[in-house]
């Protein structure tokens, strides 16, 4: 299939919040020859000062009518998770090329109609989990299978965010787990912190949905929103390996989210968001890497163009879309009681709540593979 020449034109919706970096992305990618920003949706258009250093690119809040006005190849979605589906789908009917922001959609049965709509359509699909275009992740994965640390026991995640409450006013759905009827499921899991989770079922080999065999899920709030900021997750994978995920959006010490590899001669730490590999193991000194990593959409440009393999298309997402449907049929979040949590002003004078004893609970769930029942039982 001729994909024209380089630089592809890409259609962007959803360019601010979170899509400013995509925004910025395109910039540099465009810098470097490969893509030229062609059209931005959005429901109030981009001013010269957003748009700096693209020109004067077509704007519309129809999405459609935008990819059919620019004769895009490639569309970048970064807009509330429960349009995704039908925006890809807008994008796959007319031949258009996706990187859909992750979470993929708010249901299976949502993300199953998107995946399936795009493969019919012949189009290709990179879901937008940026830690899995890390080098890191073939690294672990070469330690692991040359024995650095053993056999492999179980995999723990951890992850402690601070937000403040302003955070769940951003936008309508923030928080919800519906909208309107409509599932949204934008809780910690899901979305801000989706990374520990995908990243976590990826350094285990299990990304498929086949691949997840049980979910045991603990699901709290501190803030005063439908969806959870403050749970834990073990999914049992079909290899047998339990992956635990244990994140907050509450922390009293706000750190950078890990994956622990824990084997039975040593662990290997990964700092997914600096793409940074500890290795402890027995008779050894810990070893510290540093790796680099593939931009998902540099390497959908590179799919298109030069037939490089998807790093993320949407079936590696099964197993994590397992979770969001865990998540989506789950009873609501437990709801913490006043006297576990405390709110605080921060530096700029906005207001967020910390859940006491959260950092150390969050850890060791990573640390023994244990959820925050067991963690608490254990401690009375």
């Amino acid at each position: 299939m001729n994909h024209g020449p380089l630089p592809l034109p890409v259609v962007l919706a959803g360019a601010r919040g979170h899509g400013r970096w995509h925004l910025h992305n395109i910039r540099r990618l465009a810098g470097a020859g490969l893509v030229r920003l062609a059209g931005v949706c959005e429901l109030r258009p981009l001013d010269a000062r957003e748009l700096d250093g693209f020109g004067a690119p077509a704007q519309s809040d129809d999405f459609g009518a935008l990819l059919d006005a620019t004769g895009a190849r490639i569309a970048v979605v970064c807009t509330p998770i429960d349009t995704h589906t039908d925006l890809a789908l807008t994008a796959a009917r007319r031949g258009v090329h996706l990187l859909l922001e992750k979470p993929p959609a708010p249901s299976f049965a949502e993300f199953r109609r998107m995946a399936d709509g795009v493969r019919l359509a012949g189009t290709a699909c990179q879901i937008g989990f940026q830690s899995l275009g890390s080098h890191a992740l073939t690294a672990i994965a070469d330690l692991v299978a040359e024995g650095a640390v053993g056999e492999v026991t179980g995999i723990g995640a951890a992850g402690a965010w601070a937000r403040d409450e302003a955070y769940f006013r951003r936008s309508p759905w923030a928080g919800k787990r519906r909208l309107d009827g409509t599932d949204v499921v934008d809780g910690v899991l899901t979305n801000p912190l989706a990374h520990a989770v995908a990243t976590a079922l990826a350094l285990d080999g299990s990304p498929f949905a086949e691949d997840v065999a049980d979910i045991e899920l603990e699901l709290a709030r501190a803030n005063d929103i439908e969806a959870d900021d403050t749970s834990c997750l073990r999914v049992t994978t079909a290899r047998g390996t339990r992956v635990t995920t244990a994140v907050t959006l509450c922390a009293e010490e706000p750190g950078e989210p890990y994956v622990l590899v824990h084997g039975r001669h040593g662990r290997i730490t990964f700092w997914y968001k600096q793409d940074r590999v500890l290795v402890q193991r027995a008779g050894h000194g810990p070893v510290e890497t540093v790796h680099g990593r593939t931009d998902l959409l540099e390497n959908l440009v590179h799919h298109l163009v030069d037939g490089d393999e998807l790093l993320v298309p949407p079936d590696r997402t099964g197993a994590f879309m397992r979770v969001v449907e865990a998540v989506r049929t789950a009873p609501e979040p437990r709801v913490l009681p006043a006297a576990d949590w405390y709110a605080e002003e921060t530096a700029d004078g906005a207001r967020r709540r910390i859940v006491k004893g959260v950092d150390s609970l969050v850890h060791a769930s990573a640390d023994s593979l244990s959820l925050f029942s067991e963690l608490e039982a254990k401690a009375r």
